[in-house]
């Protein structure tokens, strides 16, 4: 194949296509699974259905897409800012939206009067979100995909705090792909091959996305700024093993 995902659009949904592909997504109804394709999916401000399985397959049956399988991300940005990025074995794509900012303050008492405490509740965020999909044609195990999730957003998180200052979202979402035909690959940390170019295309797609989306508008200046920034202002407790 000359790329790694067939990509289509229609109807507010993008989808990322590549035959017998395994995924791993930690996003609505995440986990593994095997399936032809991946989602990305545009929803309104103020979304909240009564039945999301429902809504989103509704969706995808006006963009004349067939998810009978596949993981399924949701966003409130425009899928025309989706943005992707290829180096060697990987394919990274990303939808930048920045409506509800959050930061890690090293001192959070400092700054607990100007922003926003994340309490570990269960509310449904607002739609800003960075999304991204990590692909690659190595065939990698179980670990090697969970992990690759965590050098995905250390490169999001990085990138984020050059571009805008804030370490991501309070809905981001992530899914990684693998190509069980491919060279068997066990590690994917930042120093291999599959972990070096996923780092790469992560900063060249969120930064793409991001100049898409806020070419004609500014993003929040900051957390305070933004119209539902959060910032992480709890401490915890500190002991001795």
């Amino acid at each position: 194949m000359s790329e790694y995902f067939e990509t289509a659009r229609s109807e507010g949904v993008l989808r990322l296509a590549r035959p017998e592909t395994r995924w791993l997504s930690t996003g609505w109804d995440g986990g593994f699974c095997r399936a032809e394709a991946a989602y990305n999916c545009t929803v309104p401000k103020g979304w909240d259905p009564g039945d999301i399985r429902a809504d989103v397959q509704d969706r995808l049956d006006r963009a004349d897409f067939d998810a009978a399988a596949g993981p399924i991300l949701l966003t409130g940005v425009d899928q025309r800012h989706a943005s992707g990025a290829r180096l060697g074995p990987v394919t990274v794509f990303a939808t930048v939206g920045l409506s509800n900012p959050t930061t890690l303050p090293l001192e959070p008492d400092e700054r607990r009067a100007e922003v926003g405490a994340v309490d570990g509740s269960d509310e449904s965020p607002e739609p800003g979100t960075v999304n991204l999909v990590v692909g690659t044609t190595r065939s990698l195990t179980d670990a090697g995909m969970a992990n690759l999730v965590a050098i995905a957003a250390e490169a999001r998180t990085a990138t984020l705090l050059e571009l805008v200052g804030f370490t991501g979202t309070t809905s981001d979402a992530i899914v990684v792909a693998s190509d069980p035909a491919g060279e068997p690959t066990q590690y994917t940390g930042s120093a291999t091959p599959v972990g070096r170019a996923t780092r790469a295309c992560v900063r060249a797609a969120i930064t793409a996305s991001f100049r898409s989306r806020y070419e004609e508008t500014d993003p929040p200046a900051s957390v305070q700024a933004a119209e539902h920034g959060q910032a992480t202002t709890a401490r915890a407790e500190v002991f001795e093993p």
